[in-house]
């Protein structure tokens, strides 16, 4: 057999960590296994579903490296196949149609509150073979013809065993009144239609699931496997705000934040090897199974989140992880095509920055000139005491020929010798007088990213900063 999961949103509003987190479930397991991840666009709500939905769940994908075999599949696409099955459904004896209407059951649902009864439909159009009187012209609802007798058994990955009588079920709507298909259908008519053998999914539909085994049976089909995964919830144990990122995947990439990180991040909110934390990608392929999921919620951690980030910013290729910083860098408005390659940025940066967006908002300044020094930097740093270093600096790295930071840095510690200084009354005044601030990596890296000319421009613009403060004091 060969394992097949899917993904199935909703594109009725932006993809979040759940979903996430659901997704990667499904795609490790299949890779695990060699088999197939198809994607799949639940899109029978039209008046929610939005293109804008579709175009970041895919977005959102694509960013992760969850990439899928088969798909991405549309429900809408499928209206034909779906009105087949209903047919037949009917056909066959499965499916009535009910002439219900809405007043109807809600005095229906009242009486049975009343007696304190379960409030459910009492299947009263269940063996009606035409219409009730004076409903002739009422377009009715497809209702599945529920056993009433005997059980389903759901034995969930996660969960465990699951036994659910009959009795406790209604006959759902599986058709509205203008013939369109209700979500439990298509998505049962769908799971068979593409051979799906395990379902993984939030635990929000564990409800259905009985519903949807059997309509499965009823059209001879083989029941896959399924593990209901238990809720992520925020750092206090309650169910997530969009403060935490549940509206919108994407939010982590603005934030800055790498796939790699994210993923690392997910695959432990409810699973576990030993008390590894951190995984490569093809170790959570490896050691990825569904019998070691967590049976209880999962809280998000973001202080963990960023320790993950900044461990992977470290570790990582400079290369990988420029492919990224640029996307950020884009997003700041800094050109990068006059400067230093990404790759190297990443590696002077990397030990101080825990977000990508942290990496380019701090790197500015090796693309583009500043206008004016900060304040709190210049005032400590670009007084009189700093000229003549600056001076006798400028006029030694304009005769070298080979602009590098080994032999910058020799420079200015030969220049600290000869004017018998400590390193930072010397490199501190360089610092701010190349980068316009007091923080950088260390000074030879600095000189020799940001570029000759760009230095030495910049040391003559605070060597006459420092002469008019001192001329107007």
């Amino acid at each position: 057999m060969t394992v097949r999961t899917r993904f199935a949103p909703s594109p009725t509003g932006y993809l979040h960590i759940g979903g996430a987190r659901t997704a990667l479930f499904s795609w490790l397991y299949a890779k695990r296994h060699q088999g197939k991840f198809v994607l799949r666009i639940e899109d029978t709500d039209r008046e929610r579903s939005t293109q804008e939905a579709v175009d970041v769940i895919l977005e959102g994908m694509q960013w992760l490296g969850l990439n899928h075999d088969e798909g991405p599949f549309y429900q809408t696409e499928r209206m034909d196949r779906y009105k087949e099955v209903i047919q037949k459904l009917l056909d066959d004896g499965y499916a009535y149609q009910c002439y219900c209407s809405k007043e109807e059951l809600d005095i229906m649902r009242e009486a049975q509150m009343a007696k304190k009864e379960k409030a459910r439909y009492d299947r009263r159009c269940r063996d009606l073979d035409v219409p009730p009187a004076g409903k002739e012209e009422i377009q009715p609802v497809i209702r599945f013809k529920t056993n009433i007798d005997g059980e389903v058994v759901i034995n969930d990955h996660v969960k465990g065993q699951i036994i659910i009588k009959n009795k406790e079920l209604d006959d759902l709507i599986i058709a509205r009144g203008d013939g369109t298909p209700t979500y439990n259908l298509v998505v049962v008519i769908d799971d068979l239609d593409m051979g799906m053998t395990h379902i993984i999914r939030g635990d929000d539909h564990l409800n259905n699931t009985p519903r949807q085994i059997n309509i499965l049976k009823a059209m001879g089909a083989q029941i896959p496997e399924y593990a209901h995964l238990p809720m992520i919830l925020d750092e206090k144990g309650a169910k997530l705000s969009k403060r935490h990122g549940a509206a919108n995947l994407l939010n982590y990439r603005e934030e800055g934040y790498l796939p790699e990180a994210l993923l690392n991040y997910l695959v432990r909110l409810g699973w576990s090897h030993g008390d590894q934390e951190i995984f490569s990608i093809d170790e959570m392929i490896q050691l990825f199974d569904l019998d070691d999921i967590n049976k209880s919620a999962s809280s998000i951690n973001p202080d963990k989140l960023l320790w993950l980030n900044q461990h992977y910013i470290k570790e990582s290729d400079p290369e990988h992880v420029a492919k990224h910083l640029q996307w950020h860098m884009e997003k700041q408005g800094i050109s990068i095509e006059n400067g230093p390659a990404l790759s190297a940025i990443v590696s002077a940066l990397s030990e101080r920055s825990k977000t990508l967006l942290e990496m380019a908002q701090s790197s500015r300044y090796f693309f583009e000139d500043f206008e004016e020094f900060d304040d709190k930097a210049a005032k400590k740093n670009l007084k009189a005491a700093a000229l003549e270093p600056l001076q006798k600096m400028l006029e030694r790295f304009s005769a070298i020929s080979e602009w590098n930071g080994e032999a910058l840095h020799q420079i200015v510690l030969d220049l600290t010798d000869e004017l018998e200084l400590k390193l930072g009354k010397v490199a501190q005044p360089l610092r701010v007088a190349v980068t316009g601030a007091g923080m950088s990596p260390s000074i030879d890296v600095t000189l020799e990213l940001i570029g000759r000319d760009r230095c030495l421009s910049r040391m003559a613009k605070a060597i006459t900063y420092i002469e008019e403060r001192v001329a107007a004091q």
